[in-house]
């Protein structure tokens, strides 16, 4: 097929170059079409579920609301994962599908359940939705909204109705969070004693303001020609329209609104806060992307309509940004880019060089982006995304490996022909030919060693298969390319022939290279011992390297979240985040800090006011004058909120990076804990223990345990019995239950397209004492004031701040982070500690979860596929060869490949990651594409006629240039990947540090071991 192709394209070199600018054209369009992001987007495919019930406390919302949501969504086709939380006032219920699943048909799947579930909530107790399909990419752009003049409340409002309605409209965004400031109300506050005074019941507020806020319309008249609609209007559209209101008449006199209450604009209670910078409250807004846009596109679209928002607001409003993906994404892309254009410059030099013929390294280096364009259409094609993983993998050496190869015999074959008469396309051709098959299997064999990565599942799936594909697009790019575009371009370049210069290093490294031959050929022995000695040595040296899921990225900010007692208020909770702000704001490297405390009102996540996320904003690296690195900045703010700030638990992560952790596994840390049982006081007993058992272990940081008891709660418990006594109904008691705090909705005022509650409660102070609460009167059928407390029992007790299930089964997790280890040595000591001293009732089990989990789940997997490549591999080979002594011999780089490999993490300090490891794959193929190289030349030698010693001899010699070419430019082209310090480059390093130690191991062997053990393994076996 190759030898086809080949000569198809010389004798139809016109067409070969008019579909070289047809790919230019297709792949330039790919590139500006490409969706672009910092890191691929690995979050599962899920569906949240939210339901939102004031009245409930956690127990109750497990029961009423989570487990009919849970029941609904069992049975669904393709679910790995069904998971939930309750807290007070809400569930959250998160179905994980399987990969693949098109997200919104998983949607599709859950709306059509959503109805089964709500026959099964009660009345009253809400109603389960769904939140906007987001994932752990989709928060894109956070900002302040600042004014010296506005309240709270004016600038909450400028949010909600003005900048967040004119965002929604931006094309790619899916919902605007606010969180922060004061969200309007008008409030009717009814004053107790004047109901008392009155004798009016609180049902009767309720009803007066609910009648008194309406329209009617009654069609239309004829007026001649034209129709007269009729409309009636009774809307409430002021305080003062509420003021008016009859709630009663007495002895004729009709008793107003304003005469048993007041009423005020108020303040709804709040499930969040926002502070900036130590200095106070703030108002904020997160922007979320749809699932599937482009990050790029979207946040630039999402400027501009900010730009002109800002435009249209009250003179002194500002909007300041203080997340912005987009530089991520522009860092990330700068890094790829750098070290692609500065890996294909050293590739491009070393060809020049070791070729000794500008025209012929030229023609390889046009292969380059030539390969990187085809490589784009696959990627549009394939709906992937230009990021870290994968364009950062993409090394421009190993690309044109097929392209070297076959320049390379193209010129020693003219040089050797000279100025000898005949057809220089002939030679071309022959030239071509007779690498082709070699080139093609050697290519065939490196697609085939990535084929491994796309069989990852889960998180490491979706991180590494669009780097694998990317590859593999290039690859076949580049070989299509070498059996068509290379000889057509050499054909034409060369038609008036090469002169022999050998390039003088490459004459260097042959005189040194044939005495060393030479030796290993005497001390064959010595040599094959010591390619041993050296395997088994790696072997040692990887089992102490540790292991990894991921090096973290760098994402240039830090989060720093912190966790208060369940009890506590968000007073409390607005002033704790205003002091670690204030702390934190101490160190110079430091630009600006902003902090979300509890939920926002669309509750994508279920955060408690006890919870708050702070997010830190960096000056850039080189502002910084303390010469700390960013692990000793977070070290140093560690110690610092712990010794100055009581009563609180910190732990430190990055805005991605915690999306991801809590959406793919439901936590925010490196590792998690999970404990499964049914009691709540026995879960948080075990959680506390281990707690304490992970902080003994080396290396563990922001040790936490989920808080489950500890949230006090003020309990009105109804008492049937006296309540029929009275003849008063349940109705009318829980309506006094909740007017106390957060009232009853009774309507709506209108202000043009806003829309505010109109909120019935009793006139209490925030800081109510229970005898007030005790003494609030419930009105008996006699219009006679009756004591809440006769009708109730009142208490204050302890209950269960949050209630974490999966699959039905309770859960509580105890999560770590690790810092000054890796992290598989880490959970392998853990583990070892809690089997030796943790003692469970029976019952009760533990899980390891977090990026240990997805490391091990990868390392399992790529256990299974690999060996199976590997076997294909050798199939190939024999396929190509004919024999199985020599696919053996080629087959040996393998393991010698793998010794520089692993030399050169254990050198650089650099745990085994899963980067590292798709490094090793990498490697792999370009030691089996050189042994491809030395043994088909050693082997036409000996078809020639040249006995098997000449032959090796001959053939290694020969093949010294293409395989140190091929060397060369593969680790050069990982050069700038592996010294870089940009951002994103901490993903990239491991990659590039094993394909460039493992390339000297390799070439070492390809040179001196391959054609020894080809010598002494003696007759070769003759080809089928």
């Amino acid at each position: 097929m190759a030898t086809r192709l080949i000569e198809w394209a010389l004798n139809n070199r016109l067409f070969v170059i008019l579909l070289t600018v047809l790919l230019i054209g297709g792949g330039l369009f790919a590139m500006s079409r490409l969706p672009i992001d910092a890191v691929p987007d690995v979050t599962n495919v899920q569906v949240q579920i939210v339901t939102s019930a004031p009245a409930l406390g956690p127990l109750e919302a497990e029961q009423y609301l989570t487990y009919p949501v849970e029941a609904a969504m069992s049975g669904l086709p393709d679910v790995t994962e069904l998971r939930s939380i309750s807290r007070y006032g809400i569930s959250s219920v998160t179905v994980v599908f399987k990969d693949g699943t098109p997200l919104f048909f998983a949607r599709q799947l859950v709306q059509e359940r959503l109805p089964e579930a709500r026959e099964n909530i009660p009345p009253g107790f809400g109603s389960p939705k769904m939140i906007p399909p987001i994932t752990g990419l989709g928060e894109i752009f956070h900002f302040t909204v600042d004014s010296d003049s506005l309240s709270p409340m004016e600038l909450r409002g400028l949010l909600d109705w003005q900048i967040a309605f004119r965002l929604r409209q931006v094309p790619g965004v899916v919902e605007v969070n606010a969180w922060g400031g004061l969200a309007k109300q008008f409030q009717v506050e009814v004053f107790s004693e004047k109901l008392v005074a009155h004798g009016i019941a609180l049902a009767d507020v309720f009803e007066a303001v609910e009648k008194n806020n309406a329209m009617a319309g009654s069609a239309y008249l004829e007026r001649g020609h034209e129709q007269l609609l009729i409309r009636g209007e009774g809307l409430i559209g002021s305080i003062e329209d509420l003021e008016e209101v009859v709630v009663a008449v007495r002895e004729g006199t009709p008793i107003r609104v304003r005469e048993v209450a007041r009423v005020v604009e108020g303040a709804m209670p709040r499930r969040g806060a926002a502070t900036r910078d130590g200095a106070g409250e703030a108002v904020i807004g997160l922007v979320q992307m749809l699932a599937g846009e482009n990050a790029l596109e979207v946040t630039e679209r999402v400027k501009e309509r900010l730009s002109a928002i800002e435009k249209d607001l009250p003179a002194g409003v500002t909007i300041h940004p203080y997340y912005d993906r987009t530089e991520l994404v522009k860092r990330s892309l700068k890094t790829v880019v750098t070290n692609l254009v500065e890996g294909g410059l050293l590739v491009v030099i070393v060809l020049l060089l070791l070729l000794g013929n500008l025209r012929g390294g030229l023609i390889v280096a046009i292969a380059i982006p030539l390969s990187m364009l085809f490589a784009f259409c696959g990627m549009l094609i394939g709906g992937i995304s230009g990021n870290l993983m994968s364009l950062g993998a993409i090394d421009f050496g190993l690309v044109v490996d097929g392209s070297v190869v076959l320049i390379e015999n193209v010129v020693r074959r003219l040089a050797l022909r000279g100025k000898k008469p005949g057809s220089v396309r002939e030679t071309v051709r022959q030239a071509a030919v007779e690498v082709g098959r070699p080139v093609t299997f050697a290519v065939a064999i490196i697609i085939i060693v990535y084929l491994p990565i796309l069989t990852l599942t889960g998180t490491e799936g979706r991180m590494f298969r669009p780097m694998a594909w990317t590859v593999v697009f290039a690859l076949a790019g580049s070989l299509l390319l070498s059996l068509t575009l290379m000889p057509v371009l050499a054909s034409l370049a060369f038609r008036n022939g090469v002169a022999e210069r050998e390039a003088r290093v490459i004459g260097l490294l042959r005189r040194i290279y044939r005495p060393t031959l030479a030796w290993a050929f005497r001390a064959r022995r010595l040599v094959a011992v010591a390619a041993i000695a050296a395997v088994a040595g790696a072997a040692v040296l990887f089992l102490s390297l540790g292991g990894e899921f991921l090096p973290t990225l760098d994402e240039g900010g830090i989060v720093v979240q912190s966790l208060r007692l369940q009890s506590s208020s968000m007073t409390h909770s607005v002033e704790a985040g205003l002091e670690v702000e204030r702390v934190l704001h101490e160190f110079p490297e430091v630009e600006q800090i902003v902090t979300r405390i509890g939920s926002p009102e669309v509750a994508t996540d279920v955060m408690g006011i006890e919870l708050s996320d702070v997010f830190v904003s960096l000056k850039p690296k080189k502002e910084w004058d303390t010469g700390r690195t960013k692990e000793q900045l977070v070290e140093a703010m560690s110690e610092s909120l712990e010794h100055r700030v009581a009563g609180m638990g910190f732990s430190f992560t990055q805005p991605i990076e915690m999306r991801f952790n809590e959406l793919i596994a439901g936590v925010r840390s490196d590792v998690a804990v999970s404990v499964f049982g049914d009691d709540l006081d026995e879960l948080e007993r075990l959680g506390g223990k281990i707690a304490g058992m992970l902080r003994e272990v080396p290396g563990a940081a922001d040790v936490r345990a989920d808080q489950i008891q500890g949230l006090p709660v003020l309990r009105i418990i109804l008492d049937h019995a006296r309540a029929a006594r009275y003849g008063i109904s349940v109705d009318e008691v829980l309506g006094a239950v909740e007017a106390i705090r957060a009232g009853r909705v009774v309507g709506v005022v209108m202000d043009g397209v806003r829309r505010y509650d109109i909120v019935v409660k009793f006139a209490l102070p925030l800081q109510a004492d229970l005898d007030a609460i005790r003494n609030l009167p419930v009105m008996d059928p006699d219009g006679h004031p009756v004591p809440l407390a006769q009708l109730a029992e009142i208490r204050v007790e302890e209950g269960p701040a949050q209630i974490s299930r999966e699959f039905g089964q309770r859960r509580l997790n105890v999560e770590a982070n690790v810092r000054g280890r890796d992290l598989e040595s880490f959970v392998r000591e853990a583990q070892a500690v809690l089997e030796e001293k943790l003692d469970k009732p029976d019952g009760y089990y533990l899980e390891w979860g977090g990026a240990f989990e997805q490391l091990e789940r990868s390392r399992s997997r790529l256990l299974v596929v690999l060996p199976i490549a590997m076997f294909a591999i050798f199939a190939l080979l024999y396929g190509a060869f004919g024999s199985v002594r020599s696919a053996l011999l080629i087959f040996t780089g393998v393991p010698l490949a793998a010794v520089g490999g692993v030399l050169a993490l254990w050198v650089r300090g650099i745990p085994f990651s899963i980067s590292a490891g798709v490094g090793f794959i990498a490697l792999f193929g370009v030691a089996v594409l050189n042994g491809v190289v030395m043994v088909s030349a050693i082997r036409r030698l000996q078809d020639e006629g040249h006995e098997l010693r000449e032959a090796v001899e001959q053939g290694a010699s020969e093949r010294l240039r293409p395989v140190l070419m091929t060397a060369l430019v593969a680790s050069l082209g990982f050069l700038p990947m592996a010294l870089s310090t940009s951002a994103g480059a901490e993903v990239q390093r491991p990659l590039a540090t094993v394909v460039i130690g493992g390339l000297i191991s390799s070439t070492v062997l390809t040179l001196i071991l391959l054609p020894t053990l080809y010598d002494w393994v003696g007759k070769r076996s003759r080809p089928r």
